[in-house]
């Protein structure tokens, strides 16, 4: 699968998250293994010090390694996330973030991921969070039925 097709796979399922609409995250980067991110800073996103919420670097670091897996997987299969460790590393301060997220193993019924989060600052970019991630192999490209 070319690098375009791959890239429009997977932002054809993010456009149908809700959560990262929410955020207004970006899909930055799509690629086979690999996937990154954008987030920018906003209030909406921030603790109770001022600093960006781990629930929401979390929740883009998730779904990096889940692309990531994604981009790995046959059509017809999806992904979903079984666990994952996170380390935050430092404060979320800064004017956007990154996620990367890059497979380490894909196999037929999981695959691991390993994901990295960063704060960009006036062009410097900190590492601040680390992920490790296991996501599972499922049938089907769309969600849930009734």
């Amino acid at each position: 699968m070319s690098d375009d097709a791959v890239f429009a796979r997977v932002m054809d399922s993010f456009a149908r998250q809700g959560l990262m609409k929410t955020l207004r995250a970006t899909l930055d980067h799509a690629s086979p293994g690999r996937v990154v991110i954008g987030l920018p800073f906003s209030q909406a996103i921030t603790q109770q010090h001022g600093f960006g919420h781990a629930g929401a670097i979390t929740s883009i670091v998730d779904s990096a390694c889940g692309y990531a897996a994604l981009t790995l997987m046959p059509e017809g299969k999806a992904v979903l996330t079984s666990e994952f460790k996170i380390n935050l590393l430092a404060p979320a301060a800064g004017e956007r973030f990154e996620a990367e997220g890059r497979v380490i193993r894909a196999g037929k019924r999981q695959h691991v991921a390993m994901g990295e989060a960063f704060a960009i600052q006036n062009g410097a970019r900190k590492s601040i969070a680390v992920m490790l991630a296991t996501l599972v192999v499922i049938d089907g490209e769309g969600g849930l039925s009734n």
